[in-house]
């Protein structure tokens, strides 16, 4: 029972009967084309044995009784009488009847030649006439005279030679000529035709070699059934081993997805908590610097200092934070004013303590509000400008921040250039999704920062994916270029 259920779960299709049925058929074709050939071959070799063996030797003993028979009736001629002679006839014809008898025997006749005339004796009393000086017919059976013309044809070498001679005609029929010499002296032949019956033979030739290519069928049979159990079993087990490692990647990736979102976290958090260290500090300066005068210029300045920090502890929380949270029409954010709030409250202050980079400003007064978080916007152009400050080490690096509107095209475009040495070729090349390296995650020319190739990611990503702005950089012939350009 557990062999037909394991059978039962092997999926035999169609084409793979056809296919085993198909090879079964072609090779008991070939089976059957090697058994004709071999019963045919085989047939002929047993032939020629039959020629060689059994039928010269019954010639050759049906021509020894009769010549025993007839010389006996030589010995006893002087007693010879009537009765005796019908013995005599008698037991000739029973020589010739027994011949006759046989399945295989044709034709036995006794051929000699009387003054000079061929003579076909196949009956007892023409062949005691014949030898016991009686008179005879002087023509034999008128179906005898094609035997007769072939004797003639080969009387002077059987009378000389005194040998069997054995002819095959059509590879079936067997003509046999023995010598017939009764007293010793030629008289002529015996002659028998044969035809051996090798039907019985054939077919239980043909049984066998039946038998066995049905035991050889079977045994290919099965023997391509179990190839194809086995087959089915090895596939069965390298699907199961493919699946099991099809599992084992998906585990994988998983866990390097995991880790992904983990590294992509703690960068988020670092840069983070760097952009928060930034403004906090600054935040302390305004504390320091407080005074009655300045209060209300203080509590402008320190609250959207606050609010910049909530907002990076909030996108921090957020991988991907809600649209509304980005584009509403409940923001009115003048970029221009961004724009001069991080000069002047961000990159200043900086400058104030390095003095090592100077910004200018050539902001168009028509450049429209937009419609986007004011500190989503600070998001987008602070690490552009930082990016000209981290990737330029030499003294007095001027960066501007120019906008322009084009009222025709609807247009605005905001543009961020530097003097410095620009950006290197390879980060100027794009990658299988059409966008330049810079902009891609961990891809900086910073080589001592673990932390590297995080900004002018997080600037496209902000600016081309959630804003629906567009975001390109160039060279210039000294110094680089990035140009937002909205709407």
């Amino acid at each position: 029972m557990k062999i037909f259920k394991k059978l039962k779960q092997q999926e035999f299709e169609i084409q793979h009967i056809v296919i085993l049925f198909t090879i079964l058929i072609i090779f008991q074709i070939v089976v059957s084309l090697l058994n004709k050939f071999s019963i045919n071959r085989l047939l002929n070799d047993t032939l020629q044995l039959y020629k060689e063996d059994s039928a010269e030797k019954i010639g050759s003993l049906t021509t020894n009784s009769l010549e025993l028979t007839l010389e006996n009736s030589f010995i006893k001629q002087k007693n010879r009488n009537e009765l005796r002679k019908k013995e005599i006839i008698e037991a000739l014809n029973i020589h010739f009847g027994q011949q006759k008898m046989q399945t295989n025997i044709d034709e036995i006749c006794v051929i000699a030649k009387k003054n000079g005339d061929y003579l076909a004796i196949d009956e007892g009393d023409e062949l005691y006439r014949y030898f016991f000086a009686e008179v005879v017919t002087e023509d034999g059976p008128s179906e005898y005279n094609n035997t007769i013309n072939k004797y003639k044809q080969l009387e002077q070498k059987l009378k000389n030679n005194e040998v069997i001679y054995t002819s095959v005609i059509e590879n079936r029929i067997f003509d046999v000529f023995v010598p017939f010499t009764p007293k010793g002296e030629y008289e002529g032949v015996v002659y028998l035709k044969i035809t051996p019956s090798l039907s019985s033979v054939k077919r239980g030739i043909t049984n066998t070699l039946n038998e066995t290519s049905l035991i050889f069928t079977a045994l290919i049979l099965f023997g391509l059934l179990a190839m194809f159990y086995i087959t089915t079993y090895t596939v069965d087990e390298r699907d199961k081993a493919k699946e099991k490692l099809i599992q084992e990647h998906a585990e994988k990736v998983k866990k390097e997805i995991a880790y992904e979102k983990e590294v992509h976290f703690t960068k988020r958090i670092y840069h983070a908590h760097h952009k928060a260290e930034k403004i906090m500090g600054f935040i302390k300066d305004e504390v320091e610097e407080l005074t009655c005068d300045n209060i209300e210029q203080f509590k402008k300045v320190v609250n959207r200092y606050s609010n910049f920090v909530s907002r990076v502890i909030y996108e921090m929380k957020w991988k991907n934070p809600p649209m509304h949270a980005i584009r509403s029409p409940i923001f009115n954010t003048d970029i221009n004013e961004v724009v001069e709030f991080l000069v002047n409250n961000i990159f200043q202050r900086l400058s104030s303590k390095t003095g090592s980079f100077e910004f200018k400003m050539d902001l168009d007064e028509e450049l429209p509000s937009v419609n986007i978080n004011e500190y989503v916007v600070w998001e987008i152009l602070e690490p552009l400008m930082q990016n000209s400050i981290d990737h330029n080490q030499k003294e007095n690096v001027i960066i501007e921040v120019i906008t322009r509107y084009n009222s025709s095209e609807n247009r605005s475009k905001v543009k961020i250039r530097d003097n410095g040495k620009g950006i290197p070729g390879d980060l100027m090349e794009e990658n299988s999704e059409g966008i330049e390296k810079i902009f891609c995650e961990d891809t900086s020319n910073k080589e001592d920062d673990e932390n590297r190739g995080y900004g002018c990611y997080i600037a496209y990503e902000i600016s081309v994916k959630r804003c629906g702005w567009n975001l390109e950089v160039d060279n210039l012939e000294q110094g680089c270029e990035f140009t937002i350009t909205i709407g």
